[in-house]
């Protein structure tokens, strides 16, 4: 009997991942019955009787599962099943055998089958054990997918960009993550350096094991031992049970200590402590913890300069300090700009309807802005757009006023050595005013040294149609 496709298969292999059966039997009831079962689930159905023909069909129209009786003629299923694991390991391939045949079906598996079925069968045996391997060639796929995401993404991890800069950033995460010395991550507010943190261990070895961020800064003065190292029941009033530390939380893990320049110099001492001898000693207590943690840090601020004015201890700066990441500020890699805004836009947009897109006129003025506050700014900024916006296209309007006013790439200062008319260096000062001024005209004019109503006819001359304070 040739291979025949099925004229009711469903035709949109979109639909259903694992969308294509192949039933090879030399029983017409058999396979009538197979094809029945699998058409009922939405699989597009083939068959046939021996294992030649099967091969064929195969070179022709790859399938997602395989039926396959072990006594099929010529080759045999055994066989059968060899070859398909060569040459389409992708397959997933249920064997059915005579009853009295374990033994054969056993050996089916130990070469690669997903499961095995005993004639005669029940109907509904069979469409469990379809069922449950179109479950798994969902999930493989889905699993492809999604790796194939990670891949193509652009960037690391959570971490977004293209550009030189985060390029050498990238490469260093993959280097560290792959062991366990201290890093120091580097960087000003709102560039990512937490992302960074995370990172690093989900790529490596305590992956596994939890990750337990810590902000020193937010630490309470008083309470900031008791918080990192823990307590003993009845070590002060309101103490009524033993509570486990932010460090002891890390054990096996990571420990990532943000924003460590905010941290007490008595208590980088205790801390320093720790990391060299690996135990904690909670508060009231006489006990020792063993703790195992890999530890990095973070900062804003500069630790080098710190150590110089005594704000920072330089003995646990070198222990921190094993290798350094630096983060570089969103306005050193503005080409990264466009990738952001496209993933946040994505990320705040309505689920239920495509995600916006910002006019181009828009995006010169994100282009140009020099983003104080980093990446968490520009997040900020697109969340408000999406938020505000009225349609499809986001325009430069539905931006926060501080940057509705932000100078085009084409408006940037002039080089050193360029002339430029005094028109239009004035018509440059007066958009940096309104700029710097949030919007507001009168302050803009103030800054200018100019009356308002002035300003007001000079934007009408350049013809800045911008919105009246």
């Amino acid at each position: 009997m040739k291979t025949q496709p099925d004229l009711s298969e469903p035709q949109d292999r979109a639909r259903t991942v694992a969308a294509s059966l192949l039933i090879v039997d030399d029983e017409e009831a058999t396979r009538r019955l197979c094809s029945d079962i699998a058409i009922e689930a939405g699989l597009r159905v083939r068959t046939a009787s021996t294992t030649e023909e099967a091969l064929e069909a195969l070179d022709q129209y790859p399938a997602d599962i395989v039926i396959t009786d072990l006594k099929v003629p010529q080759l045999g299923g055994l066989e059968l099943l060899r070859r398909l694991r060569e040459h389409y390991p992708q397959i997933s391939v249920l064997v059915l055998t005579q009853y009295g045949s374990i033994s054969t079906a056993v050996e089916a598996t130990r070469l690669g089958a997903a499961d095995y079925l005993t004639k005669p069968f029940h109907v509904e045996e069979l469409r469990r054990k379809l069922t449950r391997l179109i479950h798994e060639q969902e999930l493989d796929q889905e699993n492809r997918v999604l790796r194939e995401q990670l891949r193509t993404r652009p960037g690391y991890g959570e971490l977004i960009g293209l550009s030189s800069k985060m390029q050498r950033v990238y490469k260093l995460i993959e280097k560290v993550s792959q062991h366990n010395y201290p890093v120091l991550i580097l960087g000003e507010s709102g560039t990512g350096k937490e992302l960074v943190a995370r990172s690093i261990h989900f790529s490596g070895a305590r992956r596994q094991k939890p990750f337990a961020p810590v902000d020193c800064s937010a630490l309470v003065p008083t309470l900031i031992e008791s918080e990192l190292f823990g307590y003993a029941k009845g070590a002060f009033t309101g103490a009524i049970h033993t509570k486990q530390g932010l460090i002891e939380s890390a054990d096996g893990g990571t420990l990532f200590l943000d924003e460590i320049g905010d941290l007490p110099v008595d208590m980088q001492a205790k801390l320093l402590r720790v990391l060299q001898e690996r135990e904690i000693r909670p508060v009231g207590s006489n006990e020792r913890v063993s703790i195992d943690v890999r530890v990095i840090a973070a900062t804003n601020r500069d630790l080098e300069a710190a150590v110089r004015n005594n704000g920072f201890r330089q003995d646990l700066f070198f222990r921190l300090n094993v290798v350094q990441i630096k983060l570089p500020p969103l306005r050193e890699r503005k080409t990264d700009i466009p990738i952001l805004v496209q993933s946040f836009l994505e990320k705040f947009a309505d689920p239920a309807r495509p995600a916006p897109v910002l006019a181009e006129d828009a995006m010169a003025h994100l282009t140009a802005y020099d983003w104080p506050g980093n990446v968490r700014e520009l997040e900020n900024a697109i969340e408000r757009a999406v938020a505000l916006g009225s349609g499809p296209i986001l325009q430069s309007g539905d931006l926060p006023s501080n940057l509705q006013y932000g100078t085009p790439p084409s408006e940037r200062a002039p080089a050193s050595d360029e002339i430029v008319p005094l028109d239009e260096l004035e018509r440059r000062a007066i958009l940096r005013a309104l700029r710097e001024s949030g919007g507001d005209k009168l302050v803009a004019a103030k800054l200018l040294g100019i009356g308002k109503t002035t300003l007001y006819r000079k934007l009408k001359e350049y013809q800045a149609h911008l919105p009246v304070s």
